[in-house]
């Protein structure tokens, strides 16, 4: 009928990790027990995280020592409680080892410390030796492990019923009524009464706590269990004559005739519910495994105290189950204030770090360090921080992750706004000039140095401003495929252009010299087929680009913070470095050719401008490369729009703006005579 011990383990487990202490003291009986004890629950505390703070043995009763012993050990006591971390203590013994531990700390001289005491069901507070000194105030707010009782029915009035004269046969009462109640019983031979005679009239019930309890306690409940099983199996066997002939051979005989051990049969599948109302039966071990219960200690002033059931251990329930316990019941140590005791070597890491473990100490004793960049923890004490979701990033405290937003370049970002107005505005120019020279297409100032390239020049910069808008809004699979090699090509377009209108300048002043044979080199021939072949090359780049590896619509997770970026993927960046390395050879080759003919003397010579556009234009796209790399996210396509603006600006604004001057403001320059006249 005993409980067997190995749910209490697992109750002091539960108990711990309910209340979060891992930093525990414990106090364990000098004796094979206690080694048992310790060696069952060493593995069950590293396996949930608690930790030993110490373990420290208490002498048995029969391991008596001599005062020096008993010195070291009050003293290794004494700096044990002092450590103030450790609030919690399992005390693992029996009766006499809390007598011990009374006496080690009160000749220590710690008086009442405020500890939270977790005692086994071995363990008994009801002690008088205890009740009748202020030492049961230290063990305040403990909580017990009891083996499982119930109420019975009748219990409370048969004790009212009870006198020292109840049985004449058994002294236990006498004995016990005359330790209760500090008197003795009359003796019968003398006539007399003497003062401190018990009068058989005194109640029970007025006992303090440390004397006696009126609840039926686990052992006298397994008891009751006890007697109804035996009982129940007797009935199964008076029920049963065939059975019960055969126990007793056919001779005739009454109960206490029936040998013990025959009765095992019909215990053995016994079950029944006791006048508590719990079901009683037996496992396939032959065990009753009620489990036990978890008692608060309450103390009074009057040194009486108060058993208080607060939780329960049932092995018999199911998973999950099997622990529970009413927190809201427990009354604690006053020096607690009613506040929950903490028991930790660390305090608790919030949310937003993790723990690190510190060297040479056990795992419970932890530093906290912030989670690594990208990285939250969202619970306290948190082993190891995690990365967020692709599609959310780290908040500040790195506590929670947040949903990242869509980010691109558009058309109602402020940024956007201005980069689109300073397009449309520079589209207009460009369709201004083009208009003007249109108009004035039989003057010498718009028929000189070649007028298809002059056209050719301007539509193809008019496209270069209105290229930008594939780079704004919302990248897509269309605007993604056609940007880069439009852009490309049209770029290589506006430079052989004027590749060729610098060769012609070239061309035209070594035509002038005697005997060089340059004239067959005039006309449009050359100037066109400089520009068809030089677009022809990145034409064919880009094809080559579009047929291998298309660009495609993308999200970039992780170049912004808090952002996912919908950008155009390149997919190849050498067809990318390779198309736009081919504009800058281009551009080089148009700077250099344009810087040697600057001085030619000639009329005609517009390579001064073009020399300075030149200039403007690798400005431009060599900062533009430093740049575009150094910045993220939709930054990177403002850049790109503005180089493209820029240069564009760039080369409009230097090869056409003197002409245009001419045109409409000095029209008397614009004449054959003003730019055939030379110098003298």
């Amino acid at each position: 009928m005993t409980t067997n011990e190995e749910p209490q383990y697992m109750g002091i487990i539960s108990l711990l990790q309910h209340f979060r202490w891992t930093w525990v003291g414990f106090l364990v009986v000098d004796d094979d027990n206690g080694e048992r004890f310790l060696e069952n629950m060493e593995p069950l505390l590293s396996q949930h995280g608690i930790c030993m703070a110490f373990t420290k043995q208490i002498p048995s009763q029969e391991h008596a020592r001599d005062q020096k012993q008993l010195d070291e050990l009050i003293h290794s006591m004494h700096q044990l409680f002092k450590q103030n971390k450790i609030k919690v203590f399992v005390l693992y013994g029996k009766p006499f080892n809390i007598t011990w531990l009374r006496y080690f700390i009160t000749e220590g001289g710690l008086g009442v410390v405020g500890k939270v005491w977790i005692t086994t069901a071995q363990a008994d507070f009801v002690l008088g030796s205890l009740g009748r000194d202020k030492s049961l105030q230290m063990f305040q707010g403990a909580l017990s492990f009891t083996i499982h009782s119930n109420k019975v029915p009748g219990f409370q009035e048969y004790l009212h019923t009870l006198k020292p004269d109840w049985t004449r046969e058994d002294n236990f009462l006498k004995d016990f009524w005359q330790e209760a109640f500090d008197c003795s019983i009359p003796d019968p031979k003398m006539p007399y009464k003497v003062s401190g005679t018990c009068t058989g009239e005194e109640r029970l019930e007025t006992l303090i706590g440390p004397l006696f309890e009126m609840r039926l306690s686990g052992h006298s409940y397994g008891i009751y269990n006890a007697a109804c099983a035996v009982a129940h199996a007797l009935h199964a066997l008076s029920s049963s004559r065939f059975s019960y002939r055969g126990i007793m051979n056919g001779k005739k005989g009454a109960v206490q005739d029936l040998p013990p051990w025959k009765l095992h049969p019909f215990l053995q599948d016994i079950s029944f519910n006791n006048s508590a109302g719990e079901r009683v039966f037996f496992n396939e071990n032959w065990e009753m495994r009620a489990g036990f219960d978890i008692m608060n200690l309450v103390t009074f002033p009057n040194r009486s105290f108060l058993n208080v059931k607060v939780g329960r251990i049932d092995p018999s329930a199911p998973e999950g189950k099997r622990f529970s316990i009413d927190k809201h019941r427990i009354i604690w140590h006053q020096s607690f204030n009613q506040a929950l005791p903490i028991s930790v070597c660390s305090d608790s890491c919030a949310p937003g770090s993790q723990k690190r473990k510190k060297e040479r100490e056990q795992v419970c004793c932890y530093d906290c360090v912030p989670c690594p960049e990208g990285n939250i923890s969202n619970q306290t004490d948190t082993v190891e921080c995690f990365p967020c979701p692709e599609d959310q990033y780290a908040s500040k405290d790195q506590d929670q992750c947040i949903h990242k937003l869509i980010a691109f370049l558009s058309y109602k970002d402020p940024l956007g706004k201005c980069l689109a107005s300073s397009a449309v505005f520079l589209s207009l120019v460009t369709v201004f000039v083009l208009g003007t020279f249109l108009k004035h297409n039989d003057t010498p100032i718009v028929k000189a140095n070649n007028q298809k390239l002059t056209y050719t020049l301007l539509v193809s910069l008019l496209l270069c401003f209105l290229s930008s808008f594939l780079f704004l809004g919302k990248p897509g699979k269309f605007n993604c495929l056609l940007r880069q090699p439009f852009f490309s090509i049209i770029f290589s377009v506006a430079l052989s252009s004027i590749l060729a209108k610098t060769i012609t300048v070239v061309v035209a002043f070594m035509a002038t010299k005697p005997g060089t044979g340059m004239k067959k080199w005039l006309g449009t021939r050359v100037a066109t087929s400089i520009v068809f072949t030089c677009c022809i090359i990145q034409t064919t780049i880009c094809i080559i680009w579009l047929g291998i590896s298309p660009p495609f619509p993308d999200l970039d997770m992780n170049s912004v913070a808090g952002e996912i970026t919908v950008q155009c993927n390149e997919r190849s960046a050498i067809m990318l470095y390779l198309a736009l390395g081919y504009m800058g050879l281009l551009s080089i080759i148009n700077l250099n050719v344009a810087f040697l003919a600057r001085e030619l003397p000639d009329t005609f010579n517009e390579t001064k401008f073009i020399t300075f556009s030149m200039l403007i234009f690798c400005s431009v796209w060599l900062t533009f490369f430093p740049t575009y790399l150094s910045t993220k996210g939709k930054y990177m396509v403002a850049m790109e729009i503005f180089s493209i603006l820029a240069s564009s600006a760039g080369l409009l604004c230097c090869i056409f703006s003197p002409k245009c001057y001419i045109i409409l403001l000095k029209p008397e320059l614009n004449s054959r005579e003003h730019l055939t006249r030379r110098k003298t």
